[in-house]
């Protein structure tokens, strides 16, 4: 069993927010915690509280009111959702100031949902690690010069940074700056192979550490198997908006246009919104229509993905060596769709753009690309190097002793 310098367990806390792909993606490295003798508390919303237990980390309750899994986030725009997050933080910092009053950790994991764990962990003197889906990079020259030009000012974010400027200013981060607050932490460990981050040259490597994907026993989730008279042979299509950004009128139709009754192919449709299932008229032989979905047992099966491109399906996918389309709608998902197209792995289709035949010129064009199947078959090798949920928490470890 590890002792900390304290001659006992250490006592770590791990804050997050109430968005699944962020919590899939560090529950891994909670379970190898446990496994390794830590005691972990885990602060996350009441609803999320049983995929904490499934990994053995104590829930920590507390109110989120971030929105990304209800749907509220999609309409806020840049500013509207940067607002969001620090009225989060604002709301959270004294529920969890709270409720760690009587049980101070050691050390704090948090995502980068959760900035405001800087301040616990800075108030209590102990060592704070982001655990992060991908890195800030710094910018070149020319950079920076094209992202002023392209900007479009909102006369709401001088009102935002003064917030957030007096947030900081009132818990004892008068020294830096909003940006560097939300965006450099101090130590980050890289849930996502390396060859993922947008220019992972420019990263600190004596900050940030690529770990690559953690992704473990999913079995809480649910298990999957083809129904009873669909052919082995039969191609599987897995199709999935996600929670955040699943509000795409007409787009279930035209996957049920572009795939219904197809030969060989079963498809499993991911419908989260009960509205959007209930409008679906007519679902075709071939296809299953579900409002959760056990998303990696059904990977582990499938030819082909269709997604947004966030980071938790794309590391399912490459874990698994199935192909993508991608349909990206904010986020960091136009960034994983342009390094998913240049490794040679993903087609991308723009939101405007999706029709029936879009869709099926895509999906059948990956999965008939030989070349396609050999790039997938690397990358999952060079993912399994990178040391996964044991190397993230040798790493965790080392900022213990």
């Amino acid at each position: 069993m590890f002792l900390s310098r304290l001659g006992r367990p250490p006592r770590i806390a791990m804050f997050n927010a109430a968005a699944p792909g962020h919590i899939y993606t560090s529950l891994e490295v909670i379970r190898e915690l446990v496994t390794r003798g830590h005691r972990v508390t885990y602060a996350i919303p009441e609803k999320y509280a049983d995929l904490v237990l499934s990994v053995g980390a104590e829930p920590r309750p507390y109110r989120c009111v971030l929105g990304m899994d209800t749907g509220d986030w999609l309409n806020k725009g840049p500013v509207g959702c940067m607002e969001a997050g620090l009225a989060d933080s604002m709301q959270a910092l004294p529920q969890l100031a709270s409720a760690y009053a009587d049980d101070r950790p050691d050390l704090v994991l948090y995502d980068w949902l959760t900035p405001y764990a800087r301040i616990l962990a800075r108030q209590w003197g102990v060592p704070a690690v982001m655990l992060a889906q991908m890195s800030d990079w710094e910018p070149t020259e020319e950079e920076r010069a094209e992202a002023a030009r392209n900007s479009r000012p909102d006369p709401r974010h001088e009102a935002h940074e003064r917030r957030y400027r007096d947030w900081l200013d009132r818990h004892g981060f008068s020294d830096m700056d909003v940006y560097t607050f939300a965006n450099r932490p101090d130590r980050s460990l890289g849930l996502i192979p390396r060859f993922l981050q947008p220019h992972a040259d420019r990263i600190d490597p004596a900050v940030h550490t690529f770990v690559g994907a953690c992704l473990g026993d999913r079995s809480h989730q649910g298990r999957w198997q083809r129904p009873p008279g669909v052919a082995a042979t039969d191609r599987l299509l897995l199709i999935t908006l996600g929670t955040s950004y699943s509000d795409e009128p007409g787009f279930f139709d035209n996957c049920v246009e572009a795939f219904g009754n197809l030969p060989g192919w079963h498809v499993v449709l991911h419908v989260w919104r009960d509205a959007d299932r209930a409008a679906l008229d007519k679902v075709p032989a071939n296809f299953e229509v579900h409002g959760r979905i056990p998303q990696l047992a059904i990977l582990r099966q499938a030819d082909a993905f269709i997604s947004r491109g966030g980071m938790g399906a794309v590391l399912e996918a490459l874990s698994c060596e199935v192909p993508m389309v991608t349909i990206p709608r904010g986020a960091d998902q136009f960034l994983n769709s342009q390094t998913l197209r240049e490794l040679g792995v993903a087609r991308e289709i723009a939101a405007e753009e999706v029709t029936g035949e879009a869709l099926r010129t895509a999906v059948t064009g990956l999965v008939e690309d030989p070349e396609v199947a050999d790039r997938l078959g690397r990358l999952r090798e060079r993912m399994a190097q990178e040391g996964g949920a044991r190397r993230a928490v040798d790493l965790i470890e080392a900022e213990l002793r």
